[in-house]
C-alpha cells in the first residue's frame, strides 16, 4: 500500500474535522460557577446505596462533537476504496464517540445504586440525588497535523449542596509520529493506530480503579463513624 494513500485519508481527517477542544482541567461554566465553587469540602462520603445525578462539563460535549466528526470522516475513508481495510477499521474503532461515555457511565452504574444523565443543572437540583457528578472529558486523536493522542477522563464528586466530595480520574498520553513511516506494510500500520484505542481503554480502566478506591474509602469511612 502507498503511504500517499494513507496520507489522502489523515489529510481528510485534518481537514473534516476540527482541532480537539483544548483541555481545561478546572472548567466550570459561568452558568454553574456560583454553584461548584465550594466554600468547603463535604463531610458526606461516597456509598454504593446513593442515587447520582450526572452533567456533561463543556469539555465533554465539545470532545463528544469532535469524535463524531473525526468518526464520520473515518468511516467514509478513501472514496476510492484504495485504503486497507484494515487502517480503515483502525481509524474507525479507535474514533468511536459512544466508547468512552458508555464505559464512564456504565462505571458509575456498577458503584452506584440509580445513575441518571441531566442536560442542565436545574434539572438535577429539582431531581435531588444524593450525589452529583460532573463528568470531563477529553481525547485527541492522531492527524496529519498532529501526532500527540491523549486521553483523560474525570469524574468530580459533589454532595446535594454541591460541597465537594473527590475525584476519579483516568489518564493516558502517547506520540504516534512513526505511523507516518515510509515502506511500512498495512497491518503494522493499522496496529499503530490502533494504539489509539488502547490508549483510551487504558486510561478507562485506570478511571475504573479510581471511582472503586473512592467509593471504598467513602464505606469504609462510614462503617469507621458508626
Amino acid at each position: 500500500m502507498r503511504i500517499s494513500t494513507l496520507l489522502t485519508l489523515v489529510a481528510a481527517l485534518a481537514g473534516g474535522v476540527a482541532a480537539a477542544p483544548s483541555y481545561a482541567s478546572d472548567y466550570v461554566s459561568k452558568e454553574q460557577a456560583c454553584h461548584f465553587m465550594p466554600v468547603a469540602d463535604s463531610s458526606v462520603g461516597l456509598r454504593s446505596s446513593q442515587s447520582v445525578g450526572v452533567l456533561y462539563s463543556e469539555n465533554t460535549v465539545s470532545t463528544l462533537e469532535y469524535l463524531e466528526r473525526y468518526h464520520a470522516v473515518a468511516l467514509k475513508g478513501v472514496k476510492n476504496g484504495a485504503l486497507d481495510s484494515r487502517i480503515r477499521e483502525a481509524f474507525v474503532n479507535s474514533s468511536d464517540p459512544k466508547l468512552a461515555i458508555d464505559w464512564l457511565q456504565g462505571s458509575l452504574k456498577k458503584e452506584f445504586a440509580s445513575v441518571t444523565v441531566y442536560d442542565n443543572l436545574d434539572a438535577l437540583m429539582q431531581a435531588r440525588p444524593d450525589v452529583v457528578v460532573m463528568l470531563d472529558t477529553y481525547s485527541q486523536l492522531v492527524t496529519q497535523r498532529n501526532s500527540q493522542v491523549q486521553a483523560r477522563f474525570v469524574a468530580k464528586f459533589y454532595d446535594s449542596n454541591l460541597q465537594y466530595i473527590g475525584k476519579a480520574e483516568g489518564v493516558g498520553a502517547k506520540e504516534l509520529t512513526s505511523v507516518w513511516v515510509h515502506d511500512k506494510a498495512a497491518p503494522e500500520i493499522a496496529a499503530q493506530i490502533d494504539q489509539q484505542r488502547a490508549l483510551q481503554v487504558n486510561a478507562l480502566k485506570q478511571f475504573d480503579m479510581s471511582l472503586k478506591a473512592l467509593v471504598t474509602s467513602g464505606e469504609v469511612a462510614q462503617v469507621a463513624g458508626n
